[in-house]
């Protein structure tokens, strides 16, 4: 049986029938309440702290649009059966209990001491990684090795976040080295969506084709993961800092190459490029901040990573894929637009807010409320989408 035909044949609920629709709902809906929650907490001197802001933004909402993009994807590339119905929903609730977890950890002293709430939050990821690996594996899918080692590294980094911050402290090595994975997961797989999305849309109304992949994005996946790994462990090393620019200027290059300003006319895909310029500022602004820490502060990049190339690439692939797999049409409404506008929004005033710091706070409540603003319009619009089955299913 093929992918597509295992789920077709799928006859439970619908929310199960597919990796995506259980963890980008969920996932929005969690980073909707989230934000908000931290920044409430840090203004009015709450229990749940920035470590918790954190985690949760990176290792629990990144983590989990991951692994629904990965459940998703993976049998497509494998060619193997996809997990559907009471296995999906197993890792599903074990997400769930990670996110429920962590929160109790955040709002009670003594559950923060014990062991358990890492353990439960913590095997979520290694589970998925075991997944992606036997998949690799048995289907012999050697071009996606590497992405079975960063779901593998982001593991041990969520893992390593718990040791590292202890009871309620920040886990700064863990947290840049996930966040580095996400990144260069962001330049590898988005790398090879935005250009062939690109390209079946341009095929369809005759506009320039996007270049093909070639040696030139193998070097710059290359740089990219050097300077994401030497800042991962010597942030304010200027060598560092050197590589990142480097980095940055190459996927700039690829960027352009993908011919972006002829997809103006589908925001659905005119989004995935603006997504990926946000990593290629965010890999600027790292470096600038590693070579003149005086004019750029590190936050600048991290939020430009953050807020930016994860909020709005995600919101990205979540938008394009929960339409293709569920038979609706590959075309911007004005719910998606809306969706667009508000992540880009967050993401700029949380920048300037690192380059602001008179308006810090003005422009962080600015930012939060945009981000969940933008999360909500997603779990409102596609609620219906994701919780029904496909158009046309038989």
């Amino acid at each position: 049986m093929s992918t597509a035909a295992a789920i077709r044949a799928y006859r439970g609920p619908a929310v199960f029938s597919i990796g995506l629709r259980p963890f980008f709902l969920f996932s929005a809906l969690w980073s909707a309440i989230a934000a908000p929650l931290w920044v409430y907490a840090f203004l009015n001197g709450g229990p749940v702290g920035l470590g918790w802001h954190v985690h949760e933004m990176l290792f629990g909402y990144a983590g989990g649009i991951i692994v629904g993009f990965l459940l998703t994807a993976v049998p497509n590339w494998t060619g193997r059966l996809p997990v559907v119905g009471l296995p999906l929903a197993l890792l599903f609730s074990l997400w769930l209990a990670g996110r429920a977890a962590m929160l109790a950890v955040a709002l009670n002293a003594d559950v923060a001491a014990a062991a358990w709430p890492a353990a439960i939050d913590s095997l979520f990821l290694f589970i998925m990684a075991a997944v992606v690996w036997r998949e690799v594996l048995a289907g012999r899918n050697w071009r996606n090795l590497p992405v079975a080692m960063m779901v593998t590294v982001l593991a041990f980094a969520n893992a390593g976040f718990h040791l590292e911050a202890g009871a309620g402290g920040v886990a700064n090595l863990s947290t840049r080295l996930g966040l580095s994975v996400v990144s260069l997961m962001i330049a590898l797989i988005g790398g090879r969506v935005t250009p062939s999305f690109t390209r079946n849309w341009q095929l369809k109304r005759g506009g320039p084709l996007p270049a093909v992949t070639g040696r030139f994005d193998t070097m710059t996946l290359i740089v990219t993961a050097a300077g994401l790994l030497a800042w991962s462990f010597a942030p304010a090393y200027p060598t560092a800092g050197m590589i990142l620019l480097a980095a940055g200027v190459l996927n700039l290059i690829r960027l352009a190459r993908w011919r972006g300003e002829a997809t103006l006319a589908e925001p659905l895909v005119a989004i995935l490029h603006l997504g990926y310029l946000w990593l290629t500022a965010g890999l600027v602004l790292l470096g600038l901040a590693a070579v003149a820490p005086a004019q750029v502060p590190p936050s600048v990049g991290v939020h430009a990573l953050t807020a930016g190339a994860i909020g709005v690439m995600t919101l990205a692939i979540m938008t394009r894929s929960s339409r293709g797999h569920t038979g609706r049409p590959l075309t911007a409404g004005t719910a998606d637009v809306l969706i667009y506008g508000l992540i880009n929004a967050a993401a700029l005033t949380r920048v300037a807010g690192g380059l602001i710091p008179v308006a810090y706070h003005p422009l962080l409540i600015t930012s939060v409320g945009l981000w969940s603003a933008a999360f909500l319009a997603f779990v409102i619009s596609y609620a219906p989408i994701l919780l029904t089955p496909r158009l046309g299913r038989g």
